[in-house]
C-alpha cells in the first residue's frame, strides 16, 4: 500500500502553515519503515486542485492542516476520516481549507479518493500580516498531532523510529526553503 502524509498549509500566515511545517518536521525526525507499505511525506502548500494527480496516485492518505470549527479554541485538535467529519468542523476558515475541501470532494464524486483521514488543529489567524512564526498553542497541540499520526501509522503495520530530535519552531523557519517533492 501507498501511504501518503500531506501537508497543507500557507507558511506565510503563521499558524494555517502546520500542515507544511508538520510534514518537513515529521520528515526530520523520524525513518519510516513498512516490509509492505511506502510511506511519502508532501508539502502540498496551497496547490489544492493541482494535488488531485498525487492524492489519487495513493492507496491511503493522511492530511495535515488548519480546522475550523464551532466552538473550538486555538490549539485544539482534530483527527477524523474525511468520510466522517464531525459537525463541529465547518471548513470556514481560510481560503486553502475551502479549496482543499473541494478538492477531496471532486475526487470523491469522480471515485478516485482513496481513505483520508485528517489531523487538524485550530489556528490563531492573523489576517492580512505575514509571520513565519507560530503561536504557542499550536507548538503545543503539535505533540498530539505527532501522536496521532504515529499511532495511525502502527495501526496501518508502518513503524516509526526517531532518528533526530528537532524542535518544530526551527523546522518552521526552514520550511520555505525545503523543496516540495
Amino acid at each position: 500500500m501507498k501511504i501518503l502524509i500531506l501537508g497543507i498549509g500557507n507558511i506565510l500566515f503563521g499558524d494555517e502553515g502546520i500542515g507544511p511545517h508538520m510534514v518537513h518536521y515529521l520528515e526530520k525526525k523520524y525513518e519510516f519503515k513498512s516490509d509492505e507499505h511506502t510511506i511519502d511525506l508532501v508539502d502540498g502548500g496551497t496547490l489544492a486542485q493541482r494535488l488531485i494527480p498525487i492524492i489519487t496516485d495513493y492507496d491511503h492518505v493522511i492530511i495535515i492542516d488548519c480546522v475550523t470549527t464551532e466552538g473550538g479554541e486555538v490549539g485544539d485538535v482534530y483527527f477524523f476520516d474525511f468520510n466522517a467529519v464531525p459537525s463541529c468542523v465547518t471548513w470556514q476558515g481560510s481560503a486553502h481549507e475551502v479549496e482543499m475541501l473541494q478538492t477531496l470532494q471532486m475526487i470523491e464524486m469522480f471515485g478516485d479518493l482513496p481513505p483520508v483521514k485528517i489531523v487538524g488543529v485550530v489556528p490563531f489567524v492573523i489576517g492580512e500580516d505575514s509571520t513565519f512564526s507560530l503561536t504557542n498553542e499550536v507548538i503545543e497541540a503539535s505533540k498530539t498531532m505527532e501522536k496521532a499520526i504515529i499511532d495511525h501509522l502502527a495501526t496501518l503495520g508502518v513503524e516509526s523510529k526517531q532518528i533526530a530530535s528537532p524542535l518544530l519552531q526551527e523546522v518552521a523557519k526552514e520550511t520555505y526553503i525545503r523543496e516540495v517533492r
